[in-house]
């Protein structure tokens, strides 16, 4: 008998060391954070921390100038790019609403920047207005280019939607579900 209790509480212990073998969490998969935005999902904010650090380097700005303009550049390219996007294909209209929305950023900007940096932001204006243009064709035809050549996996488990399998053209007629006889 002491043999087979011996044996049971082996067993039991076996039993009891893989069970918390399968519980312990994998370590080696890291999750991915799914509450930052990407470039690729968002190139608002990449849009405008690329005209930022411009304008930074420019003015020669310091930490709390750097941080109110990153957050004024922000509102202002996302209003930008909503402009974009709702009159594509009509420059006219777009140059003219995004002239006022340039306009809301001197306003803000003036309380910011000291009457030097203004005075040089506002004397190269037209290129940090061109500079983010070019970034945005730039970004949009980049962005482009590679979701077309790394399609991001479509689900969370990394798998990619295929076309169905198409169904035969020669099904049997009638019904043939629960109720049939």
């Amino acid at each position: 008998m002491t043999t087979k209790t011996a044996f049971a509480s082996v067993l039991l212990a076996l039993l009891a060391g893989a069970a918390s073998a399968q519980q312990s969490p994998n370590n080696n998969v890291q999750v991915q954070d799914k509450t930052q935005p990407t470039p690729r999902l968002n190139p608002v904010t990449d849009r405008a921390e690329h005209l930022s650090n411009q304008m930074v380097r420019d003015l020669r700005l310091n930490n709390y100038q750097a941080e109110k303009l990153r957050a004024i550049n922000a509102d202002k390219v996302a209003k930008m790019a909503a402009i974009e996007r709702k009159n594509a294909g009509n420059p006219r209209i777009i140059d003219e609403q995004c002239n006022g929305v340039c306009k809301e950023r001197d306003r803000e900007l003036q309380a910011v920047l000291s009457n030097d940096q203004y005075s040089s932001y506002f004397s190269s204006r037209a290129n940090y207005y061109k500079y983010d243009k070019d970034f945005a064709s730039q970004s949009a035809s980049i962005l482009l280019t590679n979701s077309v050549q790394n399609p991001a996996p479509s689900r969370a488990n990394d798998a990619s939607i295929a076309p169905a399998a198409s169904r035969p053209a020669n099904r049997p007629a009638g019904n043939l579900g629960r109720n049939a006889r």
